[in-house]
C-alpha cells in the first residue's frame, strides 16, 4: 500500500508532469473545437473526492445539491478503496454509482485508472466537481473523464501549487469559508457561467446540520456491540459510557493531544461518576495503545475496543454512549451523524474551516499564532517537530466540555 508521504511526492513530482501535458493537449484539441466549453445544464455528475473519510462527510451537502438538480441516480462518487465505508453507511447515491481506487500499488492505480477512464465515459459523465483542493491527480481524473463541465480550483496568479489549466469552471480558492461551505459553492458552480473568472460571485450558503443522513444501526451491528461490551462489564442501559478516541491518523500525526491526558480525563471522569464508563476506540494499528490507556486506568469500568468493530459497529457504539473525545479525524465528523456530544480537539488545523458539523459538537482550539500550520499551501506538510498547539489544550477544559455536555 502507498502512504501518505509517497502519495503526496508522486501528486507534486509525476502530476504536475501529468498536468501541463494534458494542459497542452486540451489546448490542441481546442484549437480544433474538439474540446470546446458546451453551453449546456449538467445531467450526470461525478464528485472526485479521494481521501479524507470525514472530508466525505462534510461533503453531504453538497451531494444533496446535486441530488436535488439531476437526481439521485444520476449523481456518481469515486473514492480510494479503504475510504469507502462511511460513503456506504450515508447512504447518499446508489452503491453502483461509486468508483472505488485499490491504494496497492503504482500498478494497481494505473490499472484501476484506465478503467475509471473507460467507466466514467460509458456512463457518460458530462460533469466532475474536483473536491480535492489542488491535487493534481484529481485534476488528472477530471480531464480523463471526458467531461465537458469540469469544476474545480484554479490558482490563478496566486502561488498556489500548480495543476495546469484543466478546470473548464475556475474556482478561487478562499481560505476563510468552511470546506463544507466551499464543497457546496463548487457544486453550484457547475451551473455558473464559465467566462465569469473567477468563480464564484455569489453569496456563500448557510449550512446546519440538516443535510447530514442521520445513522440507523441495524440489528446486527447493535447486538454485536452490546456483546463486546457485555464482554468487557460494560451495560450501556445502566452507565452513561463516554468514548476516548486517543490517537488521530497517521495522515497527520501532529493532530494528537497527548496520550497522558486522555488517561487524566478519564481517571477525573471515572472518579467523579460510578455512573460513567469509559470506552477507548481507534484502529487496529492503534489496538496496543488504547489497551495500555485501559491497564493505566486500572478499573472494570473500562474497556478498549480498538481494532474490534467495524465502522457501522463503531457509530452502533456512538448510539448507545453519551460523549465522545477525540483529536481532529474521521470521528468526529462519523459522529455528526448520530445523537452523541463530541468534544473535538483541534490544533494544526482549524474548527472554522473542518469543524464537524453536528449540533452536539464542541470543539476545542487554543488559536495559537502559528495554527493552522497544515493547509494546501505546504501540501498539508507542517514544518512543525513539537504541537504546542495541543499541548495547549488544558486537561481542565476538556472535563468542563464534558461535564457541560453530560
Amino acid at each position: 500500500m502507498l502512504d501518505v508521504k509517497t502519495i503526496r511526492w508522486l501528486d507534486v513530482r509525476l502530476g504536475s508532469l501529468a498536468c501541463a501535458a494534458l494542459t497542452g493537449l486540451d489546448r490542441v484539441l481546442r484549437l480544433f473545437r474538439l474540446n470546446a466549453v458546451p453551453r449546456q445544464t449538467p445531467r450526470r455528475i461525478l464528485f472526485v473526492k479521494l481521501i479524507e473519510q470525514g472530508a466525505t462527510v462534510l461533503a453531504a451537502d453538497a451531494l444533496g445539491r446535486a441530488i436535488a438538480r439531476v437526481g439521485r441516480e444520476n449523481v456518481f462518487f469515486c473514492v480510494f478503496d479503504e475510504n469507502r465505508p462511511i460513503f456506504d453507511i450515508m447512504n447518499l447515491i446508489p452503491a453502483e454509482n461509486v468508483f472505488t481506487f485499490r491504494n496497492d500499488g503504482l500498478s494497481a492505480f494505473a490499472a484501476d485508472t484506465w478503467r475509471f477512464m473507460r467507466t466514467m465515459r460509458a456512463r457518460e459523465i458530462d460533469t466532475v466537481v474536483d473536491l480535492e483542493f489542488f491535487s493534481r491527480g484529481s485534476a488528472v481524473l477530471a480531464w480523463l473523464t471526458g467531461a465537458r463541465i469540469r469544476v474545480g480550483l484554479h490558482r490563478f496568479t496566486s502561488e498556489n501549487p500548480y495543476r495546469g489549466n484543466l478546470m473548464t469552471h475556475r474556482v478561487q480558492y478562499n481560505p476563510y469559508l468552511h470546506t463544507a461551505t466551499f464543497y457546496s459553492l463548487l457544486t453550484e458552480c457547475a451551473w455558473m457561467d464559465p467566462e465569469e473568472m473567477p468563480l464564484p460571485k455569489v453569496l456563500p450558503p448557510t449550512l446546519s446540520d440538516g443535510r447530514l443522513p442521520r445513522f440507523k444501526p441495524d440489528v446486527a451491528s447493535l447486538d454485536r456491540v452490546n456483546a463486546l461490551l457485555a464482554e468487557c462489564g460494560i451495560r450501556p442501559a445502566e452507565q452513561r459510557i463516554v468514548i476516548l478516541n486517543p490517537n488521530a491518523s497517521d495522515l497527520i500525526p501532529l493532530r494528537k493531544w497527548p496520550l497522558e491526558r486522555f488517561q487524566d480525563v478519564g481517571l477525573r471522569l471515572l472518579e467523579a461518576d460510578e455512573r460513567t464508563a469509559v470506552v477507548v476506540t481507534g484502529t487496529e494499528n492503534e489496538r496496543a495503545a488504547a489497551e495500555a490507556l485501559c491497564r493505566a486506568l486500572d478499573t472494570p469500568r473500562v474497556a478498549s475496543l480498538a481494532g474490534k468493530t467495524s465502522l457501522s459497529e463503531l457509530l452502533a457504539l456512538y448510539t448507545l454512549s453519551a460523549v465522545l473525545v477525540t483529536n481532529d479525524s474521521g470521528p468526529g465528523h462519523f459522529a455528526a451523524l448520530t445523537d452523541i456530544a463530541s468534544v473535538v480537539l483541534f490544533g494544526p488545523e482549524t474548527p472554522e474551516r473542518y469543524g464537524p458539523l453536528g449540533r452536539n459538537t464542541h470543539a476545542i482550539w487554543a488559536r495559537l499564532a502559528c495554527s493552522p500550520c497544515v493547509n494546501v499551501f505546504n501540501h498539508r506538510f507542517s514544518p512543525c517537530t513539537r504541537n504546542r498547539c495541543m499541548d495547549a489544550i488544558a486537561v481542565d477544559q476538556v472535563v468542563a466540555a464534558i461535564r457541560a455536555l453530560l
